[in-house]
Order: structure tokens, then C-alpha cells, then sequence
């Protein structure tokens, strides 16, 4: 059997470490019941969208040897821009699929009716900003920039990103995809930029959750009197 010694150093272990890691504990039960019980395209904000978002087919598009400054097409977008056909070449540039001409970037009002053909109908936009640069919290981090970001007349505080460079639609954020983001921040431990699921914080910290775990049962196993009396008769 355990010393006495000995398992008191394995209930002050216990302890210690169960204190250390209740907060992140807690934590990670919170962010994960929150994470099971919610509708995941309800916090990608498909309910704010068009689905699928409004189209037009064009015809009589020019070919890319038309292009003037292509060399070579390694990729090819076909994107709408204000009703317009646009080739979003290589990833870097945007050519007028019907003049040839290249268009260096889109404007407010362009922006605006991309937006207005991916969101609902009836939702107003109550302003629109242009961000160049974002920190790793942005809830727009890693994606293209520089960006619109267009705002709505909603108690969710939605917002929908439109990429300047291609007139791309990007994103919607919103009020519970931003608790989403937080409470993801809290399960994975990256608090540096949110989506690292590899974090030495978090190893660490799961190591740590193990070794608690394991000496809750160990602790059970020398203080349990069912274990003692089977010890005992066994040792008889």
C-alpha cells in the first residue's frame, strides 16, 4: 500500500494542479458546449446571405490573348462586378472580360453592389470604410487587403468585407461569430493570432490536464477504503 507520505504528496499534487488549470478547465467546457449547441452556418452568417448569392451569365467574353500585360494564365477567376465580367488573373490581375481593359481596383459604389448582390435584400448599409492593415485579433486577419468593410443598420453589429484589389466578396462577421472567435481563442490557447491549434501553451497545458486527471485516480486508489480492505484481505 501507498505510504502515507506519499499520498499526501499526491493530493497536494492534485490540488495544486487543479487549482492551476480550473480556469482553462472551465474554459474549455464553456467553449465547447457553446461550440456543439450552436448552428455553425448561422455563425458564418449564411442567414444574412443570399444562397445562392445573386449570378449573371455573360456571353461574347474575350479570350485571354486579348489581354494586354498577360504573358501567361496560371489561374482564372471570372468575377461580377457591378453587373460587369471581370478575369481575375494569376491572382494579381483584373482585366475587363468584355474591353480588355485592366482595372487597378474597385470603388465604393462597386463594392457596395457586390455586397448587395451576396447579402439579403433587405438590410442597409450604414456606412463603408476602407482598411488597409489589420492586427492578428482582426476579425478580418488573413484575408486580402486592402478591403471594404461595409456596415448594416443591425443590432448584430453585422459587417460583410469586400476585397479592393478583385471586387471579391469575402466574409461576414457579426456578433456571435465574434463570440464564436473569442471562445475559440480560449479552446485552442492562441492568443497571439487565434487559429494555431499547435500552440506549446496548449500541449502544455493538456499535459499538465492528463497528469491532474491521472492523479485524481491515483488518489482515489490510495484513499479508497474498498481498496484498502481488498489489500488487506489479500495480504492475509
Amino acid at each position: 500500500m501507498v505510504k502515507r507520505q506519499t499520498a499526501i504528496k499526491i493530493r497536494k499534487t492534485h490540488r495544486y494542479l487543479g487549482i492551476f488549470l480550473g480556469i482553462q478547465f472551465l474554459m474549455w467546457t464553456i467553449s465547447g458546449m457553446y461550440f456543439s449547441w450552436t448552428d455553425i452556418d448561422e455563425i458564418h452568417g449564411d442567414h444574412f446571405k443570399q444562397m445562392p448569392p445573386k449570378a449573371t451569365s455573360f456571353s461574347n467574353l474575350l479570350g485571354t490573348d486579348s489581354l494586354n500585360g498577360v504573358e501567361g494564365v496560371a489561374s482564372m477567376e471570372l468575377l461580377e462586378i457591378a453587373g460587369q465580367p471581370y478575369y481575375w488573373i494569376n491572382g494579381a490581375q483584373l482585366f475587363n472580360a468584355k474591353t480588355g481593359e485592366q482595372k487597378k481596383s474597385v470603388s465604393e459604389e462597386e463594392a457596395l453592389q457586390v455586397a448587395a448582390d451576396h447579402m439579403r435584400p433587405d438590410l442597409k448599409v450604414s456606412s463603408i470604410v476602407q482598411i488597409n492593415e489589420v492586427g492578428p485579433h482582426h476579425e478580418y486577419r488573413g484575408r486580402p487587403l486592402p478591403a471594404y468593410e461595409i456596415s448594416y443598420a443591425t443590432s448584430e453589429e453585422l459587417k460583410a468585407y469586400v476585397a479592393l484589389n478583385n471586387g471579391a466578396f469575402q466574409t461576414v462577421r457579426h456578433r456571435d461569430w465574434r463570440w464564436f472567435d473569442f471562445l475559440w481563442m480560449t479552446h485552442t490557447m492562441d492568443y497571439q493570432g487565434r487559429d494555431d491549434f499547435n500552440t506549446l501553451l496548449l500541449r502544455g497545458f493538456s499535459l499538465l490536464g492528463l497528469i491532474t486527471v491521472l492523479s485524481g485516480f491515483l488518489l482515489w486508489f490510495t484513499s479508497s477504503p474498498s481498496v484498502r480492505k481488498m489489500v488487506k484481505q489479500k495480504n492475509k
